[in-house]
């Protein structure tokens, strides 16, 4: 199933895709003009996963968007403090190639725009039997997870324009900022913008930060947690130029734009973003770029003040029902019916917040289930606090399951925070089935399965005495003579049948309608153990534990019982003790296959 965050995205495409506003960089090789409607979106996890829409894979110039892996790759090189005495970390609210430095020291404002670039480029040295440039490029591979090329016709265009870059070069080394030439410095800040990258590499570039400096992909850790922490910091305030202070309040997330029509912003611990679009605005951001992240912050939830709540992944687990069985008793035929087809029905377990990160990792674990699943529980019992975003994702996840013939159910326990689906679900959807309890909702869907691959025979309404499967060990007039000892009974909807305590009342044959068996937790709390149904019995495990009643068995709706009394087994004991023998012998028989049941599914329970 696709995922309802990929159509998202490719809608986001097709509205934003309009705008036409702003113009293409207009420095580069000739033939290889920017193309005005080139558009692509990139979206990757902390875990690998990348949602791509567009022109995702086309290669440009990282341009700009090449300063904070330099500017990392310095602060790596020679620790916070050499490199605070070249460049500082204040926001200028400044053009990005204004001709300024600070009045006494000379510093640049930060290493976001052209003269802190010149003087981190200046810095970056030769190691390893490698140049600085090679190290430059090597460090940008190492982001994207794949190696990279600088373009020397990009270059040798660039360098031709490159007037006011060279005049900063020569003022930063005027003053000592820049220790060797100044020339080579600007040719190793050219080569580093001629770097070419393709929306996804932004993307992983992005996550890689976001990541706390460890690639999703390959594992590696490219730069420390505390190199990416100042060099998000210096991206948050100055990433944008003199448009800063809007992106700070309207998209909240690092971002760093490039000339080259790119725009990478980073969610910390969650994702990043890329978008590749040339035509840009007079502070030489992308128009479209610009758009595309208001939009994503504010539909996402992405911006840092709201995902700031959020942790990682919230799907903790998935699990087939088959493996964490309701608490109806079925009968052997319903119970293979379930045997074949559980697999059919799968439990989402979800924890934690969701806003952006555990959205997308609930979105993501539903739509990569098998198309063979017909059912999706979602359990959000352990569900804190929820935004917009997660209540339209199962929105959409509720309206695909459903277009598909699936059934989306929700479990949402007393405190979870309301998920149901939103009012533009649509007439073509009905709303999901909601229950406070997992087992509730399992019972559902077991029901479900049984309708739609059971026969007839394997949920009867009716089950005669002599046809119970705890008799089966007994022959045809074994059986009637033991139903000739029993007593009719009946009762309505909501008697109750036996009480805890009470002291054994016979043997229980369920013939029609359903019994629920309640106990106490130790919290104090009245519990549903499990719910018998026709062909099924108890009572007669009273006789273990002192004669006394453990639980309450409670009518749900109209019951029809026969019972074996404890009368007429001490008659059938004096009478018929070959025939008594055989009924205890079959009742064990059915006793052991409960409790082996039981055994089972409570080590799955306890592993959940």
């Amino acid at each position: 199933m696709e995922s309802p965050i990929q159509q998202y995205l490719e809608q986001l495409l097709a509205e934003v895709q309009h705008l036409g506003a702003g113009a293409p960089y207009d420095v580069h090789p000739a033939g290889r003009e920017p193309r005005p409607e080139d558009f692509g979106i990139c979206l990757a996890t902390v875990d690998g996963r990348v949602y791509s829409v567009g022109v995702a894979d086309q290669e440009f110039s990282i341009q700009s968007i090449s300063k904070p892996f330099s500017y990392g790759l310095a602060l790596a090189d020679y620790g916070f403090e050499a490199v605070d005495e070249k460049v500082d970390v204040e926001p200028s609210g400044d053009p990005f190639n204004q001709i300024s430095l600070a009045p006494v020291t000379g510093r640049p404002p930060n290493a976001m725009v052209n003269a802190g670039a010149l003087a981190v480029a200046g810095m970056i040295r030769g190691a390893g039997g490698k140049s600085g440039v090679r190290r430059i490029v090597d460090t940008y591979s190492r982001f994207a997870g794949r190696d990279l090329t600088s373009s020397r016709s990009v270059f040798d265009v660039e360098i031709r324009q490159s007037d006011r870059n060279h005049s900063l070069a020569y003022l930063l080394s005027s003053v000592g900022i820049i220790e060797n030439d100044p020339t080579r410095a600007l040719e190793v800040y050219l080569r580093q913008c001629a770097v070419q990258v393709s929306c996804r590499d932004l993307a992983l570039m992005a996550a890689t930060l976001a990541n706390g400096g460890t690639q999703p992909l390959t594992g590696e850790q490219v730069f420390e947690i505390d190199v990416v922490e100042r060099v998000l910091s210096v991206m948050m305030t100055s990433g944008m130029y003199d448009d800063a202070g809007a992106w700070v309040s309207s998209v909240g997330m690092p971002a760093k734009s490039g000339v080259g029509g790119g725009t990478l912003a980073v969610l910390p611990g969650q994702a990043g973003l890329a978008v590749f679009s040339p035509p840009l605005d007079g502070h030489g951001n992308s128009v479209r770029g610009l758009e595309t992240c208001r939009r994503l912050s504010t539909d996402m939830e992405m911006h840092f003040v709201r995902s700031a709540r959020n942790g990682r992944s919230a799907v903790r687990i998935t699990r087939e029902i088959s493996e964490l069985p309701s608490r109806v008793r079925r009968t052997e035929e319903e119970a293979e019916v379930l045997e074949r087809h559980g697999h059919r029905a799968r439990i989402v377990e979800v924890t934690g917040d969701l806003f952006f990160a555990g959205t997308e990792s609930l979105v993501r674990a539903v739509s990569e289930l098998e198309d063979t699943v017909d059912f999706v529980v979602l359990d959000l019992r352990q569900v804190y606090d929820a935004g917009r975003l997660a209540r339209q994702m199962i929105t959409a996840l509720q309206r695909q399951l459903a277009a598909a013939g699936r059934e989306l159910v929700l479990v949402t326990g007393e405190e979870a925070p309301s998920l149901t689906v939103t009012d533009d679900a649509g007439p073509e959807s009905s709303a999901p089935a909601v229950y406070q309890g997992l087992g509730e909702a399992v019972e559902h869907c077991e029901d479900a399965l049984l309708d739609r691959y059971g026969t007839p025979a394997a949920a009867p309404e009716r089950v005669p005495v002599t046809d119970s499967p705890a008799l089966a060990l007994l022959a045809g007039p074994e059986r009637e003579r033991l139903a000739e000892l029993m007593e009719h009974r009946v009762h309505a909807d909501g008697d109750v049948i036996r009480r805890v305590g009470q002291r054994f009342g016979g043997i229980h044959f369920i013939v029609a309608g359903r019994i629920n068996t309640i106990a106490t937790d130790p919290g104090g709390e009245r519990v549903r153990l499990n719910t018998l149904g026709p062909g099924m019995t108890f009572g007669e495990l009273a006789l273990g534990t002192s004669d006394r009643q453990e639980t309450t068995e409670k009518a749900v709706g109209d019951v029809e019982l026969m019972v074996l009394t404890p009368e007429a087994i001490e008659a059938l004991e004096a009478e018929d003790p070959g025939l008594a023998l055989q009924l205890w012998r079959a009742l064990t028989r059915d006793a052991y296959t409960l409790v082996d049941r039981y055994l089972r599914e409570a080590a799955v329970r306890l592993t959940y």
